[in-house]
């Protein structure tokens, strides 16, 4: 089964963040998890909404699948680099601030048939 992907480095969102929406959309397919994240108040649900529509095309364009059958097999975002700031503390300090970057991945695959015919509300839904 072919798979496509979809990856977004250097977002300046922290990965724990990011994480909690992609366990939303985990397993779903590709008009389902685009309509949870547009009703999502996260900030992390505009990156994915982004990439969720690009692993659909690259799906599409490059390897020929189905945008009906598509379903995300797989969503998870990576520590990226890390901006390091100071800021002023007393005494002539200064205290780390960690600005956490992330590295968003979405895999979507073709649904296999029977999977396809599942209403929605029948649909295993992934953990």
């Amino acid at each position: 089964m072919s798979e496509a992907k979809a990856k977004l480095s250097f977002a300046r969102i922290s990965p724990r963040k990011v994480n909690v929406v992609c366990a939303l959309i985990r397993g779903k397919d590709i008009e389902m998890a685009t309509a949870i994240l547009q009703h999502t108040p996260k900030a992390a649900s505009e990156y994915l909404i982004k990439l969720v529509k690009s692993a659909a095309a690259n799906a599409e364009n490059n390897h020929g699948m189905d945008p009906s059958k598509l379903y995300v097999s797989a969503a998870y975002a990576d520590a990226g680099m890390i901006i390091k700031r100071m800021r002023p503390r007393a005494h002539g300090r200064g205290y780390r601030i960690n600005k956490r970057t992330s590295r968003i991945t979405i895999v979507v695959k073709e649904n296999r048939a029977s999977f396809a015919l599942l209403s929605p509300s029948n649909r295993p839904v992934a953990m």
